[in-house]
């Protein structure tokens, strides 16, 4: 249900944007380059093979705006509002599937937590929107700085990396501005964290002790992929004249920061990434394919999944038989789906980088960061997504779709195909190392 839902809106998106009112030349859009697009605004990615702002008229934005929001609601719960709103009741079987979609235990009280999710992302995004509206009013009309400041606050928060500055450049035109980084900076954050970790962080008044173990998780290794992150770009860009080396101490600080952030979620960026040096090119990769937080609107393999691995690393080096973290003992089931998930990533991004390099006869760390963006649902580019050939868009489109259901339909799978132990075969050792 989940697949044929996301798949649906990427199909309706496709079509509307094929349609010659979508497009500002008024000709039809080809079917390849429609499809692109309905998928990266529906899987949150942010990568294009047209300018949204040049290509698209003002219909063809918003149905990219629509699908942005649809998308990273993420399909149960914006069917679950529209349903509310229609005054449908929802059944045992959605809300079984809208427990597992954004990942919590009980059954009880899901309705009331979807709509404060929904309240929490609409109440978000006009902040954001009218935070944008006070920089953007003085640069362009009042309806043309309503409709960035909405389009952009949206995009942001969603994760998705759409921007309407044109020209490629995402808010590169607005690195020296505060308002804009930071406030762009705070709502992916808001958005990649998820509903659920924010609503324990702020029952419990910020203390990490009384947080749960997956909370604690989110909180722990964003904080130290940012901290991370930041050194990183610090060391490697400082001075490079493409990326920050020309910029005052405050304005390297504020963008190695919105780089780190932006990075594992959004695919936002305030200089040209294909200058950045491969360096931070090859780590900038590596945090694109973690990503942010169970059940937010981020892609990648999750920060909760990358902690229960370090944490099952660090036990074992230590010599434990359970796994454990912050006093709490690891489940298998979990571990193992974790495993899973890291793994079958790995091999899809393997094989698509492949095809890719085999079919488009681009560099290959250009092609692999391309991949692992597509799949992480980020959105950032060396700038090769608009000279891949048909094929290659197919490919990337597909990694997309993929990237952002993968993770969760394949753990939703396993769950599914759980099953009682009835027996258990004799254990033999086999050797490591």
């Amino acid at each position: 249900m989940l697949v044929s839902g996301f798949a649906a809106m990427i199909a309706i998106g496709t079509i509307l944007l094929v349609l010659p009112a979508a497009s500002r030349s008024g000709q039809w859009t080809p079917f390849v380059n429609a499809l692109f697009t309905a998928t990266s605004a529906v899987c949150v990615t942010g990568l294009v093979v047209v300018d949204t702002f040049k290509h698209w008229s003002f219909f063809g934005q918003l149905v990219i705006l629509v699908l942005i929001q649809l998308g990273g609601f993420g399909f149960m719960t914006s069917a679950t509002i529209f349903f509310l709103a229609l005054g449908r009741r929802i059944g045992l079987r959605e809300r079984l599937l809208i427990r597992e979609s954004i990942g919590v235990a009980q059954l009880g009280g899901l309705l009331k937590l979807i709509i404060g999710i929904g309240i929490f992302t609409l109440t978000a995004e006009a902040i954001g929107a009218i935070i944008f509206f006070f920089r953007f009013s003085g640069q362009f009309p009042p309806g043309e700085a309503v409709w960035n400041a909405i389009f952009q606050s949206v995009s942001a928060f969603n994760n998705a990396g759409f921007d309407l500055f044109g020209g490629f450049r995402s808010i590169s035109g607005y690195q020296s501005s505060p308002l804009v980084v930071l406030t762009t900076a705070a709502l992916l954050i808001l958005g990649g964290i998820s509903f659920l970790a924010l609503r324990d962080i702020t029952t419990n008044r910020g203390k990490f002790k009384k947080l749960s173990v997956d909370t604690k998780l989110i909180v722990s290794v964003s904080a130290f992929l940012l901290v991370l992150g930041m050194a990183v770009v610090a060391v490697t860009e400082f001075t490079n004249p493409g990326t920050i080396g020309t910029m005052s101490l405050p304005e390297k600080v504020m963008n190695i920061f919105f780089l780190s952030a932006s990075s594992r979620t959004a695919g936002f960026s305030t200089f040209t990434t294909a200058n950045m040096t491969d360096y931070a090119l090859f780590f900038t990769l590596l945090l694109m394919f973690i990503g942010g937080a169970s059940g937010s609107t981020a892609g990648g393999i999750k920060v909760n999944t990358l902690g229960i691995i370090i944490a099952t690393i660090w036990s074992s080096l230590r010599g434990k038989t359970f796994p454990d973290i912050f006093g709490k003992e690891l489940i298998n089931q979990q571990i193992f789906r974790a495993l899973a998930v890291i793994m079958l990533s790995l091999t899809l991004i393997t094989i698509v980088t492949f095809l890719l390099v085999a079919t488009e006869g681009l560099p290959f760390l250009k092609v692999l960061f391309e991949t692992v963006s597509a799949f992480g649902t980020v959105g950032l580019s060396t700038g090769i997504t608009p000279d891949l050939s048909v094929a290659g868009r197919i490919l990337i489109t597909v990694t997309m779709f993929i990237g952002r259901l993968g993770p969760l339909t394949l753990v939703l799978a396993l769950i599914a195909r759980q099953k009682p132990t009835l027996y258990r075969y004799p254990k033999e050792s086999v050797r490591i190392g």
